[in-house]
């Protein structure tokens, strides 16, 4: 898309938001609705298309983990489907009253929900996320502006038909939802990022390259979904049985997603006693382990491999089934080693300890922070969201996943009577 026709299509976008957040709700339901039927009815042609890109990914050289997040079956355009009608199902998220009071002069002040605008999801690999995002920027009278990487392009065209059909059945403009096409180079992405007269917000999804350039680069608000180093910190205080099921799963149920453990913390107090055990259970699921010194001389004992590894491994987020390990002298040395090298994304603690278990959840600065679970429900259709944005790592008007709510920011609404402020 050359700079002309961008600059044309986002002065339409930026049009269609004043249709958008006018909307009835009933309208908007009756939208998803019929999006999550076009889905179904197009699954064919989705899996053709994504079948496309699969075939062409093998010529990128992609991760494990990328075709794994590029790959799509009837079971997950179903779900995409499902998703969509449960965000229809949810309560309207604009025009709510947030809050309500009368001033000293007997102003009558409401602070009311409404839309973001226009927003932008830049993103990576996953067509599910072409979905989703289109729904919940509906559902919330934003319009959206997406742009998916190269290797999905065929799956994402495929998909967004659903939504153009039903564009068309409701009489909108079709610039309500946008998917850009393929972008030759980064440098044409600038062009999207200096659009701060059009877009209100711009979400990148994706690797640690694409989060830094557009940081680098974007003129208008941006709420980053950086990567996931979460942590699991197994304190001597823990049920063992439960400490490894949870960790088991937290690494190796999806090994590619952003909520998968990347690093196990072990308290010192029963490192010798619980670390061949866990190490074992992972082994057993194929993950290949690092870690520290003395997490080494441990497991070379059980004759179980673990590659020693610097301070600086511990930053690294593999999307891949190979944990870092690392002993620790308590809740002190966890918390350090979490406040260093944590991501803001998802810390969990298994601790049967209340009062450690508490000082956990209150110390620990990051989006999502569980006891006794594991960081994989670090979702937005796990916390009753539908779908979600993304997995906020801000701290600023979003953090955690981003459901409907949190495309909307807030007016105030003032009706007097003739008062003059003296």
């Amino acid at each position: 898309m050359n700079p002309q026709n961008l600059t044309q299509h986002l002065q339409n976008a930026k049009k269609a938001k004043d249709i958008l957040s006018q909307l009835p709700h009933c309208v908007r339901q009756s939208f998803l609705r019929e999006s999550a039927k076009n889905l179904l009815d197009l699954e064919k042609t989705i899996l053709k298309a994504n079948q496309k890109d699969l075939k062409n990914a093998k010529t990128l050289n992609l991760s494990s983990a990328m075709l794994e997040r590029l790959t799509l079956d009837s079971k997950k355009i179903h779900l995409m489907a499902k998703s969509l009608c449960e965000i229809a199902d949810f309560p309207d998220p604009l025009n709510r009253i947030l809050d309500g009071f009368s001033n000293y002069c007997d102003l009558k002040i409401q602070k009311v929900s409404v839309p973001l605008g226009v927003i932008a999801i830049i993103y990576e690999s996953r067509p599910n996320v072409t979905s989703d995002t289109a729904g919940l920027c509906f559902k919330s009278g934003n319009v959206c502006i997406l742009k998916g990487g190269k290797e999905a392009q065929h799956s994402n065209e495929a998909i967004i038909q659903a939504f153009y059909k039903s564009l068309k059945s409701h009489n909108l403009p079709k610039e309500a939802i946008t998917l850009l096409p393929s972008l030759k180079n980064r440098e044409e992405l600038k062009q999207i990022l200096a659009a701060k007269d059009f877009i209100d917000l711009v979400i990148p999804r994706g690797g640690e390259g694409l989060i830094n350039f557009v940081s680098e680069f974007a003129k208008m608000p941006i709420i980053k979904h950086d990567k996931g180093v979460c942590h699991i910190f197994a304190h001597h205080s823990c049920k063992q049985d439960l400490a490894i099921r949870v960790i088991v799963n937290a690494k190796t149920s999806r090994p590619s997603v952003c909520n998968a453990c990347e690093t196990l913390l072990i308290d010192s107090l029963f490192a010798r006693e619980f670390l061949p055990k866990i190490a074992q259970a992972l082994h057993q699921k194929g993950t290949i382990l690092k870690g520290c010194k003395e997490c080494c001389a441990i497991l070379k004992q059980s004759q179980i491999p673990c590659e020693k590894i610097t301070l600086k491994s511990y930053h690294q987020e593999y999307n891949d089934n190979i944990l870092n390990l690392r002993i620790v002298k308590g809740l002190k040395e966890a918390l350090k080693h979490i406040q260093e090298f944590g991501s803001g994304h998802s810390e969990a603690i298994l601790s049967e300890d209340y009062s450690v278990a508490e000082e956990f959840l209150n110390q620990v600065d990051s989006a999502c922070v569980y006891v006794n679970a594991s960081t994989r429900f670090s979702d937005g259709g796990e916390f009753g969201y539908g779908a979600e944005v993304g997995i906020s790592t801000a701290k600023i008007h979003a953090r955690g996943p981003m459901g409907v709510d949190t495309l909307t920011t807030y007016k105030y609404k003032i009706r007097g009577n003739g008062q003059i402020r003296e």
